[in-house]
């Protein structure tokens, strides 16, 4: 039951951001990267470790980080975009640019 619970937040909101873009562009861009999947982790999470605070401290000490990641992210899809390139060709190279540096993220965390 949890999971399904999970899974159907989530997807609200992910359908959600889809269908107000179809008229708000500006606002499903801020509703896309609004920190709602951080705030169902820290429920879950919160919820499914008895309340146990280091564990969300940990997640948000480490979200933190990752914020500078997603800038990244989105910082090279931008500027992909501006060169007209190709979607597939954006995603690979967003996504590289931040897998890349989500390993450096992980291993200065050890």
């Amino acid at each position: 039951m949890h999971i399904l619970l999970k899974t159907i937040i989530s997807m609200a909101i992910i359908f959600s951001a889809t269908a107000i873009g179809k008229r708000l562009l500006a606002t499903a861009g801020l509703i896309g990267v609004m920190p709602l999947a951080g705030a169902l982790v820290l429920v879950w999470l919160r919820l499914e470790s008895k309340g146990d605070a280091a564990i969300v401290q940990e997640f948000t000490r480490s979200a933190l980080w990752g914020i500078v990641l997603s800038i990244l992210f989105y910082l090279v899809a931008f500027v992909c975009f501006k060169k007209h390139l190709p979607l597939p060709v954006v995603l690979v190279s967003s996504f590289g640019a931040w897998s890349g540096a989500a390993f450096v993220h992980q291993w200065l965390l050890k």
